[in-house]
This record gives C-alpha cells, sequence and structure tokens, in this order.
C-alpha cells in the first residue's frame, strides 16, 4: 500500500471510529510508529482537522463536526464501495484487490454483513489465465516501460508489435490495453485475449502529450446499424438491459418490434443469432440477406 492509499484508508477508519491508537495504525498498515505521526502531520497540513489525545488510552480522532458536517465517506458511500470492489474482484480475482476488501471490511464491520448489493459473475477458467497479463501491463504502465507482444487478429493474422502502454480497460466481458503503438505509428486498442509472447522491455518511454484526451477521441467503436426485429417476449429483458425499454413496443400477441443499433459486421451477426428461433429481423432488406448470408455459412460449415 503507498502513501495515500494509506492515508485515505487512515481517514476512513477515524470517520467511523473515536480514538485510534498509533500501535493501532502502525499494526494495520505494517509501517512503523514514526510513518504514522509523519501521516497524521500530512492530514493535519492538509487541513483534515485531526487530534492527538496523550495518555495510555490516547491516540488520534477527528473533530466530531468534521465527521457530521463534513463527513466524507457515508454508511451507504462505504457500502457502495465495497459492493463495487467485490464486482472488481470476481471481474480481475486479484489478490491486492482482495486484501482491500478485507481491510475495509474490517474497518466498517459489521457494515459489511449487512450489504443490500451484491454482484456475481461467471467464474470463467480462461479469466485466471490472463491475470498475468494484467500485472504485466500494470508494471510496464506505471513503469513507462515499453512491451512487445504478438498481436493475432480476428482473421488469425499475426504481427509483432511495440506499444507504448498508456491504460487497461474493461468492456462487458473483456480485457483491453490502449497505447500507441509504435509499428503502426498512432494509438491503438488491443485484445488482451488475442496477445501472445508479451515482454516487458527494459526500454523506457516518454508520455506523450495529450494522450487522455486522444484515446478518448478516438472511435474503438464498429460502424452501427439501426435495424428492427421481431423478438420473442422470453428475451424482452436482455434487450431491455442493453437498449433500453424505448427501444421496444408491441406488435403482435407473439411478437415484440425492437428497433436497435448493431455492428455492421460478423460482431453483429454473432450476436443477433445467439437469440436463435426468438428473433427475426425484418429491416432493412440489406441486412436481412447479409444475415442470410452468414447463417448459410454457418450450416455450410455442417454439410
Amino acid at each position: 500500500m503507498d502513501k495515500v492509499e494509506r492515508l485515505i484508508s487512515i481517514i476512513m477508519i477515524l470517520l467511523k471510529k473515536n480514538i485510534v491508537s498509533t500501535n493501532e495504525f502502525a499494526q494495520l498498515f505494517h509501517v512503523s510508529k514514526r510513518t504514522i505521526l509523519r501521516d497524521m502531520e500530512t492530514l493535519s497540513l492538509s487541513n483534515i482537522p485531526i487530534y492527538a489525545i496523550h495518555g495510555v488510552n490516547g491516540g488520534y480522532g477527528i473533530m466530531d463536526e468534521y465527521k457530521v458536517d463534513k463527513r466524507l465517506l457515508s454508511s451507504s458511500d462505504l457500502e457502495n464501495i465495497l459492493t463495487a470492489l467485490g464486482g472488481l474482484e470476481q471481474i480481475l480475482i486479484s489478490e491486492e484487490v482482495e486484501i482491500t476488501i478485507k481491510k475495509i471490511e474490517a474497518m466498517v464491520s459489521p457494515l459489511a454483513l449487512k450489504s443490500s448489493m451484491q454482484l456475481s459473475f461467471y467464474n470463467w477458467e480462461g479469466r485466471s489465465e490472463i491475470i498475468q497479463t494484467l500485472k504485466t501491463f500494470q508494471e510496464s504502465i506505471l513503469k513507462r516501460r515499453l512491451v512487445s507482444f504478438d498481436y493475432i487478429d480476428k482473421n488469425g493474422a499475426t504481427s509483432n508489435r511495440m506499444v507504448e502502454p498508456y491504460q487497461l480497460h474493461f468492456s462487458e466481458t473483456s480485457w483491453y490495453l490502449r497505447g500507441y503503438c509504435l509499428d503502426r505509428m498512432s494509438y491503438r486498442t488491443f485484445k488482451l485475449s488475442r496477445i501472445d509472447k508479451l515482454n516487458m522491455d527494459e526500454k523506457t518511454f516518454d508520455p506523450r502529450e495529450y494522450v487522455i484526451e486522444q484515446t478518448r477521441e478516438a472511435s474503438y467503436q464498429p460502424q452501427l446499424v439501426a435495424i428492427k426485429a421481431l423478438i420473442s417476449p422470453s428475451i424482452k429483458d436482455q434487450f431491455i438491459e442493453r437498449y433500453g425499454r424505448k427501444s421496444i413496443e408491441t406488435y403482435s400477441s407473439e411478437f415484440l418490434l425492437a428497433t436497435i443499433n448493431v455492428p455492421q459486421n460478423s460482431t453483429g451477426f454473432q450476436f443477433l443469432a445467439s437469440f436463435g428461433t426468438n428473433l427475426k429481423i425484418v429491416e432493412p432488406k440489406s441486412y436481412v440477406e447479409g444475415f442470410r448470408v452468414y447463417l448459410n455459412e454457418m450450416l455450410d460449415s455442417y454439410a
């Protein structure tokens, strides 16, 4: 745990408890008493109203007025943090995240036992295989070190890349790396499951200017096309979750009419095909024809 994380944790503890001794803090964070004293000085200089009580039962506290009138985190805030971390733990399966959860639960217990929200994820075996890749990229981002790897595109073609790594991004079910590709001389997004033979280089790099703005402006979304499809009521909930209730209207006693935007490529076809006979595309005709070709190619592979 770095100093900033420790300072935030100290504030969270003092917001929930009256007086905490130097020894308790030192044991919790595995640091010396001198380090805790310096932390308290830092917080005081940052205008956090911490006071000290000397003696056998002494320690540190935060002024009650600060807790009541200007509290940083309420009970619901802490519960939301635990819920979010619990979900992140399922996605990343990180040892660091697990330790953080345990520490916060210790601070707010028994609040953690009363959580009104719980997140659950499928425990795919492949997720555990990607942890080392994530850790390597995290280290390379922090140390500003170049990374090289083989990248396999959706058509199976392999190319070697040298990249300045800037950000890890999780979307739906997959992890992605955003970085500047020195081979293509542009910002690119790489899907981690398509990366092989990853190596963190000894060479470091200077971050490019406006990298955050440029990555935000870059479009990672495929071209979309608006389609209309008849759907069975049995899959209505899935369309509500993805597209909202406004995307669905009544069509007949058997079907609903969904108006949605989908990728104009095989990814869109794969998504729609996953609903089987519970979905039928009706417009536009060009997309219907493309989808029919896609399905026929699937059938041909089983001929």
